[in-house]
């Protein structure tokens, strides 16, 4: 509907408007009404004189005030009426009987002008679409043909008087683009009133709200302080409550964990003690004193001598002389083979072992 030209309200101009909506531009200024008017007063005032303009009909007409408009930005029907006939327009007053014997359906019109009281308005087809023009809503609303009829009855029933435009109007872009499409209006513009007062209410909620907190909360900088403090208060005490809780499932693990080692370590020990038999030896090497197991430890050791010295009598692969079981010989040439140095080596261990088994006997 951006194509539509539609003027809202300014002041008492709704006749201005009227116009504008109508022939869909800005053809007329009040300058140009208050022209018209001015023309219609004096035509008036020259019919009055030809009575005699010392009669007291004439003085009573200088003495009153314009019929035709006034400071405010009013413009009577017959301003309309003349304006429209620059452009060969004419107006017929719906309910009229001259009217209602034509028998016209109202769909089959082209536009309506509708007065109350000081306002003025049009209603006009564009395209194949009707559209109320009323400047006093915040854009045009979409009338349907089914409603058209029913709209122009509401309005004669509040007291509005209703005049058929008669003539061709002049083109329009608006015209010429709804020709060719259909618009659709989801929903109804609200009246500039309607608006004003909903901004107005809106504002004074507002001041209400902000006095009401004023009044209550005054704004000194401890309250948001206070607040803030309280808020912070409050997450530090759920963060140590989270620490706790924490804590508290930690340390159930670990004893729960502690526990379960603790018993797997008890059923291994059970299991070992259950599968593993006790050998005979054993319980009687523990039941042996100290004194018998040095005497065994000695003759063990005996034995590993007499086995050693026996393998140093046996005859060498190489003709060397043999070692002694105390200090070791070196061959003629100064050098010992590997074997050598591995046979002294035992004789000094098995020595220093027979060392250690003489000291403890004479302890």
């Amino acid at each position: 509907m951006e194509s539509i030209f539609h003027e809202r309200q300014e002041g008492s101009l709704c006749a201005q408007h009227c116009l504008n909506n109508l022939l869909q531009g800005e053809y007329f200024s009040p300058v140009e009404l208050s022209s018209i008017a001015q023309q219609l007063d004096e035509e008036e005032r020259m019919r009055m004189a030809e009575g005699g303009v010392s009669s007291e009909e004439y003085r009573t007409f200088l003495q009153q005030p314009s019929v035709n408009m006034d400071d405010s930005g009013f413009f009577s029907i017959q301003v309309i009426s003349n304006a429209l006939k620059v452009w060969g327009l004419e107006l017929i007053l719906f309910n009229s009987p001259e009217y209602q014997r034509l028998g016209i359906d109202p769909i089959n019109e082209k536009s309506f002008i509708c007065n109350y009281k000081e306002h003025w308005f049009t209603v006009r087809k564009l395209g194949k679409q009707w559209f109320n023009l009323n400047s006093l809503l915040m854009g045009p609303e979409l009338i349907s043909d089914t409603y058209l009829a029913l709209f122009l009855a509401q309005l004669q029933q509040e007291g509005y008087s209703i005049f058929v435009v008669k003539g061709d109007l002049p083109d329009c872009e608006a015209d010429q683009l709804l020709q060719m499409i259909r618009v659709q209006q989801m929903q109804r513009p609200k009246l500039i009133g309607e608006e004003a007062a909903q901004s107005r209410d809106q504002r004074l909620l507002r001041s209400d709200v902000d006095q009401a907190i004023e009044v209550n909360h005054p704004f000194d900088g401890t309250g948001m302080l206070d607040e803030d403090e309280e808020n912070f208060q409050r997450a530090l005490a759920l963060s140590r409550q989270e620490i706790d809780m924490e804590d508290e499932e930690a340390d159930l693990r670990r004893a729960i964990q502690l526990s379960m080692q603790g018993s797997r370590q008890s059923e291994f020990s059970d299991s070992l003690s259950q599968n593993v038999p006790q050998s005979p030896h054993t319980s009687q090497t523990d039941a042996l004193s100290s004194e018998e197991l040095r005497r065994r430890r000695r003759v063990h050791f005996e034995k590993q001598q007499q086995q050693l010295q026996q393998q140093d009598q046996t005859p060498k692969l190489h003709d060397k002389p043999t070692l002694t079981s105390s200090t070791p010989q070196a061959d003629p040439d100064g050098d010992m083979s590997e074997e050598d140095m591995l046979q002294a080596a035992m004789n000094m261990s098995l020595e220093s072992v027979r060392n250690d088994l003489n000291t403890e006997e004479e302890k």
